[in-house]
């Protein structure tokens, strides 16, 4: 089938990737597809595309999706790209599309949820770690602590990512206040818990949760991390129970939350097992080297 593709116009952009976009049309001129690529432009990540490809499911297999996918490579090389990432629901024609045309798969994500209607969740041993406090905030993060709570982002960096070309995400207090306005602008509600070390008053781990605006619906968890230093005295799950203790009180209309984990994270699905969090679904991350 013969296909126009359109570049569009694209507002959305942010401090850490502008985003460009493709309308792909047949004869009649009627959408059959789309396609956008968002180009990270940070430091340590402005090597790296990411790939959202959408083709209406009564024009698939026409030649509409390689169409799409030879115009974002081409875009994608021309502006300096090394690596370019899609996702796909597992066992999908989204997988097998992308696994046909070169990619590879390089990450297992699994999807779970946890209903709000279960009981109370509380620490692992029922008491505190012992040299270390819980603290939480909603939005941006206080000035006071602002500079920790930067640094305690490099806790992320050893995150399992398999065999993703992820880049190291340089965090500073710039970009973790970006962040929070971020979820602010679209009208969602960023709560975070900290652990924090009694021993200077540094942050050691910390876990974020954003709401819908309206307190309605699921909540979605964003990171969960402990500094290499406070690993081994249980802090991600009391800092992330402490997440739910406080959405169930704050929320009441919430149904549940939502949480998606590496494959290979085998201590964080723990975690959440344990908090009776349910696996809904899989998805597959793919990679093309370019």
């Amino acid at each position: 089938m013969p296909v126009r593709i359109t570049p569009l116009v694209d507002p959305e952009s942010s401090a850490s990737s502008r985003r460009l976009a493709w309308l792909a049309s047949g004869p009649d001129g009627v959408p059959v597809g789309s396609a956008f690529l968002r180009l990270l432009t940070r430091e340590g990540q402005d090597h790296l595309a990411e790939l959202e490809l959408v083709v209406h499911p009564a024009e698939r297999r026409a030649g509409v999706g390689s169409e799409l996918l030879a115009r974002i490579v081409e875009e994608a090389r021309r502006e300096g790209r090394r690596s370019m990432v899609a996702q796909a629901g597992a066992d999908t024609p989204g997988e097998r599309f992308l696994a046909a045309r070169g990619f590879r798969k390089v990450l297992g994500l699994t999807f779970a949820r946890l209903p709000l209607t279960q009981g109370d969740v509380g620490p692992a041993d029922g008491r505190p770690p012992l040299g270390y406090r819980l603290r939480s905030w909603d939005g941006t993060v206080p000035d006071e602590l602002a500079e920790t709570f930067a640094a305690s982002r490099r806790a992320m960096d050893d995150m399992p990512m398999d065999e993703v070309d992820y880049g190291v995400v340089v965090w500073d207090v710039e970009r973790v206040r970006a962040a929070a306005k971020a979820v602010e602008d679209r009208g969602d509600l960023l709560h975070t818990v900290v652990a924090v070390d009694e021993s200077d008053g540094s942050i050691a781990g910390f876990t974020e949760l954003v709401v819908p605006g309206d307190g309605k619906g699921d909540g979605q968890h964003y990171g969960t991390g402990v500094l290499p230093e406070h690993r081994g005295h249980g802090l991600a799950r009391w800092m992330k129970a402490e997440a739910i203790r406080q959405a169930r009180e704050r929320h009441p209309d919430l149904d549940g939350l939502l949480t998606d984990t590496a494959d290979s994270n085998v201590h964080m699905r723990a975690v959440n097992d344990s908090l009776g969090y349910l696996p809904t679904h899989r998805e597959v991350q793919y990679q093309l080297n370019l």
